[in-house]
């Protein structure tokens, strides 16, 4: 059969180039890329048995796991599509996914199940929900019911896959995407694990794998989260192993010791939140573990600060690069970007074609110094389901083209590369200035006693908004408030500089180390300023 850019296509190219390659290792648990493929086969089979069928959606609600991706796969092999769920939810929001987004079937680990049954029992939409549990489950039991060839599928690179986007406020969104698509705009198009541009035919994959590295790549962060799947999904497409946590929890030094382990060349995780302890881990164990084995640490869905990175590469071989990936739910990965040491410590990324500033004027901008919002036009989402209010405002049409939103704040530097600036949504508005949280945490966090910083605007009287600061202090440090304002005011005008200061024990992130901003505003409502 002709092959397309559909994801089950694309993996099955890579399955039959390099069938006896590890795909998925978790501790003991390990599995081929052959294996990953006929289980991921054996359950399609399955599913479609049970009435699942093109264009149904599949809520995936586990930890990684090879269960995961043989769910992911499978849904995508039989046309069906497959939608990620956050685990951490409760009922009430796990309803609203539910419903929200038609679910028809339910993939679930064993440890949901109190909170999944009461969502379940107000959503009868979902028919088939199924028990992940280890040997003896729902799950093992079905997927042994299906034949491990898979005939006659019906599949398209215009199919579907819905990417649940969380967010600081309100309900998630799901983001409805074509599989080429995706594969284009977040998958680098099949060349990123290569160094090269994207693909132009399905079957330059089977040819480029062969003889491309074997290296084995540490997701850390949650497969729930689009970074953390889209990762994944890169180095699978290039022929390289996934590694995952065996343990549930979060533990720095069990995750530099399954790096060692399990030969880990690639490390991927989420922003500070993740960098921070594992920085601590290695700080607090000299010498415990050999890295040289690490080729590069990258983090996707939130930057690494600059003096996280500076702190982290003592550890890694002279050889190994730091880098972020920069993109989002909405636009896809657009770009891997750069912390320049002369700067100021913000994420520099290279223009191209289909990125571009748009001015709060609405026009395009082009000269060195403009400011505006970081858009995206060519592969693009097809919308939000079932939310044309949101995606007529996010996807919108701009001379007779499809440009996205992102909600990134950018400035054209001399050479034409965008500096990010920051989320639009967290501009704070002073005096008539615009302020970005952003840049304001970025050049706060070169004060040493800084362990974490969120930067929020309160009412006030003068300004119509201030701009204020909820700082987590480093352990073994002492806070100054005249030397924070020193460093600040070295790098950033006076009026971005913070007129408050409020110290906390633990800024509060989500688990994917996204800024509890709402939190911050409160926090600092309620507090005392520091002296």
């Amino acid at each position: 059969m002709a092959r397309t850019f559909n994801l089950a296509d694309l993996f099955e190219i890579v399955a039959a180039a390099v069938p006896e390659r590890k795909a998925f290792i978790c501790g003991a648990q390990q599995l081929s890329f052959a294996q990953l493929n006929t289980r991921a086969n054996q359950l399609g089979n399955a599913l479609r048995a049970k009435g699942i069928g093109r264009g149904d959606n599949v809520g995936i609600q586990l930890y990684n796991s090879a269960e995961y991706l043989e769910t992911f796969f499978a849904c995508m092999k039989i046309g069906a599509v497959p939608v990620n769920i956050n685990y951490r939810y409760v009922a009430h929001e796990l309803k609203y996914l539910y419903t929200n987004l038609e679910m028809k079937g339910l993939v679930y680990g064993a440890d949901f199940e109190a909170e999944t049954q009461k969502a379940l029992a107000e959503a009868p939409n979902v028919q088939l929900p199924i028990q992940v549990a280890g040997a003896g489950s729902a799950y093992e039991t079905l997927l042994a019911t299906g034949e491990k060839e898979l005939s006659d599928p019906e599949r398209s690179e215009n199919d579907h896959y819905i990417l649940c986007t969380g967010g600081t406020t309100g309900m998630p969104k799901g983001v409805v995407w074509t599989h080429k698509a995706v594969f284009m705009a977040a998958l680098g198009g099949g060349g990123i694990a290569f160094r090269q541009g994207p693909i132009q035919a399905p079957e330059q994959l089977g040819m480029m794998v062969p003889h491309g590295p074997e290296l084995r790549v540490f997701a850390v962060a949650p497969m729930m989260h689009g970074a953390a799947m889209w990762s994944t999904l890169i180095y699978l497409f290039g022929g390289f192993g996934i590694v995952v946590n065996d343990e549930q929890a979060f533990n720095p030094e069990h995750i530099w010791d399954i790096v060692v382990r399990d030969r880990v060349n690639i490390l991927s995780i989420v922003g500070d939140a993740m960098a921070q302890p594992l920085i601590q881990a290695l700080e607090k164990n000299p010498g415990r573990w050999n890295l040289q084995g690490l080729v590069s640490c990258g983090s996707g869905g939130a930057a690494l600060s600059e003096h996280l990175q500076a702190r982290l590469k003592p550890f890694l071989p002279p050889h190994a690069i730091i880098f972020n990936g920069i993109g989002s739910s909405e636009t896809g990965i657009v770009g891997n970007g750069e912390k320049p040491v002369d700067g100021n410590g913000m994420i520099v990324i290279a223009a191209r074609p289909d990125l571009a500033i748009l001015g709060d004027d609405g026009q395009f901008k082009t000269q060195p110094g403009d400011e505006g919002q970081l858009i995206r036009t060519g592969y693009t989402p097809l919308g939000y389901y079932n939310d044309p209010k949101k995606s007529a405002e996010t996807f919108v049409n701009i001379g007779g083209r499809v440009w996205v939103l992102s909600g990134d704040r950018a400035r054209i530097n001399d050479d034409g590369s965008y500096v990010m600036m920051g989320r639009g949504s967290q501009c704070i508005n002073t005096g008539g200035e615009k302020v970005f949280a952003e840049e304001v945490e970025e050049i706060a966090r070169h004060y040493d006693a800084v362990e974490d910083v969120l930067v929020v605007g309160l009412p006030d009287e003068r300004w119509g908004n201030k701009v204020v600061a909820v700082v987590e202090v480093a352990a073994g440090k002492t806070f100054d408030l005249a030397a924070f304002n020193e460093v600040l005011r070295a790098k950033l005008s006076g009026y971005k500089v913070p007129k408050a200061v409020y110290l906390t024990d633990k800024v509060k992130r989500s688990p994917a180390g996204k800024a509890d901003y709402p939190w911050a505003k409160k926090f600092a409502a309620e507090s005392q300023p520091a002296a």
